[in-house]
């Protein structure tokens, strides 16, 4: 059977809609004889009968895995040039406190974007000097946790910010360790919403002048954190987006940055110890993606560094990194179990194609990044083989909105139907992260596999919990929260 019109360029007519994509997997996802696909050793199916659906399921060696992989890789690329990296895991991409307590162990780092991330590192045992406090708008209350905990680097976004942080820290007589987040105006191949290294968007402080004629706000800030008495200025940040695949706009960055760093110790006579090259590194999500190796990505990245601080005179800085995605991504997959299914009938080439619609026991509400980005995914059925020829198909949610689409155009066995498992890989990033109750569905449990066993990480809401915060007069619930104060 052809590739049907439908279908985007990138989408191949698959020769067996049976096989597993490795790029697009956990590397300890297999299918077993009858099918049915299984995790570190356990079946889908049995997840599904223990835990429900819609589940999303994390190998646990794949994730330590990929941390590791990150954190030997750029030490090997960098350890000639600066002794090392620090590897900060993005938790914003998926976070709880088991996920922390890994990247500890891994020997990484955790960077934090609210007081929320904050307490659960706290809560899984992490040191302040293991912690980076991210975020444009930190209210105070953030800033003083930051404080308390001693973080190793609160990331300031702005000048104003910049003062308060100063003041806050004089105020107690304390000494803030700061990093000052630029923006080297390098516009990232990604989705818009995405890239933040560009000047038209909310975080960082510009490296080019001000209208005004006045220097740079990058310039302005390193010359009041350095004449701050309660600031350590211990370096600078760049983060030019997400989901990047070229190093193109990496490279660029680094050169910016430590063309700065350069300028610094020519009118300051500091050389500042460290540099932040944030993360952005792109997976797998369908089979148009082509991720790179961490490895190739620290070789890159230690020559561009290299080359740059050799052209300026300059010491080579301590390197950090900002992985996220592309640990927590791949790790995981989600589970949904079939709805209904119809096909439909649409009009291309002068004629009428069909397409198939598969509806989950989940959607937007479990995976917000097909609307927010139009971000594409893949699909398996995951808990039996097919004969049946694979027809071009989208998977879509069960709340009340048209834009509800978790994969927009895979080839599924055409006999797909109700009760099938179907298998979404690559959503360890940004969907539980993005999770939400629309519709009032319960945000689904995180289930963590190792060594044949599985173990609930996240637990599953239930409709109590969806109740428990919402107040009707006159009964206990209203009683206790008018005692709260609340």
């Amino acid at each position: 059977m052809p590739a049907s019109p439908l279908a985007p360029d990138w989408l191949s007519y698959p020769g067996d809609a049976n096989e597993l994509n490795p790029a697009l997997w956990a590397s300890t996802v297999t299918r077993t004889r009858s099918g049915v696909l299984s995790v570190d050793g356990v079946p889908v199916t049995e997840l599904a009968e223990k835990f429900g659906t819609p589940v999303y399921v994390v190998s646990e060696t794949d994730f330590r895995t990929r941390a590791r992989n990150f954190r030997d890789a750029f030490n090997a690329a960098f350890r000639d040039l600066c002794g090392g990296v620090d590897v900060y895991y993005a938790g914003k991409s998926f976070l709880c406190s088991e996920v922390a307590h890994w990247v500890s162990e891994e020997g990484l780092r955790l960077d934090t974007a609210s007081g929320g991330e904050l307490a659960v590192a706290v809560r899984a045992g992490l040191k302040g000097r293991q912690l980076a406090l991210h975020g444009n708008n930190k209210s105070d209350v953030e800033l003083n946790r930051a404080l308390d905990l001693e973080v190793g680097r609160i990331v300031v976004d702005s000048l104003d910010e910049l003062q308060r942080v100063g003041a806050l820290a004089q105020a107690r007589g304390a000494t803030a360790n700061v990093m000052l987040r630029l923006t080297p105006g390098v516009h990232a191949h990604t989705h818009e919403f995405i890239a933040t290294a560009h000047e038209d968007q909310k975080f960082g402080l510009s490296l080019a002048p001000s209208s005004s004629g006045k220097e740079s706000p990058a310039a302005q800030a390193v010359a009041a954190a350095l004449d701050h008495p309660c600031i350590r200025l211990v370096g600078v940040h760049s983060h030019i987006g997400s989901q990047i695949f070229e190093s193109a706009g990496f490279e660029l960055a680094a050169r910016r940055l430590l063309g700065f760093l350069a300028e610094v110790r020519d009118r300051h006579g500091v050389e500042l110890k460290e540099l932040d090259l944030g993360g952005g590194y792109g997976i797998a999500y369908t089979e148009e993606d082509t991720p790179r190796s961490p490895a190739v990505i620290a070789q890159a990245m230690a020559a561009v560094v290299g080359e740059a601080c050799a052209a300026h005179g300059l010491r080579a800085p301590r390197i950090s990194i900002e992985p996220g995605r592309a640990i927590a991504g791949p790790s995981t997959f989600t589970l949904y179990t079939a709805g209904t299914t119809k096909t439909v009938q649409v009009d291309a080439d002068g004629a009428s194609h069909p397409r198939r619609y598969v509806s989950v026991d989940g959607g937007m509400s479990d995976n917000a990044r097909p609307v927010l980005y139009d971000a594409d995914y893949s699909a398996v059925v995951a808990s039996r083989t097919s004969a049946a020829e694979p027809v071009l198909s989208r998977v879509v949610g069960k709340h009340c909105e048209s834009g509800d689409i978790v994969v927009r155009s895979v080839y599924l066995p055409g006999d797909t139907t109700h009760g099938d498992l179907l298998a979404v890989p690559g959503t360890g990033a940004y969907c539980w992260s993005l999770a939400s109750n629309y519709n009032y569905l319960t945000r689904p449990p995180v289930v963590a596999v190792k060594d044949g066993e599985a173990r609930i990480i996240v637990r599953g809401e239930t409709e109590e919990d969806l109740l428990s915060r919402d107040v009707l007069r006159g009964t206990e619930n209203d009683r206790a929260t008018l005692e709260a104060g609340a």
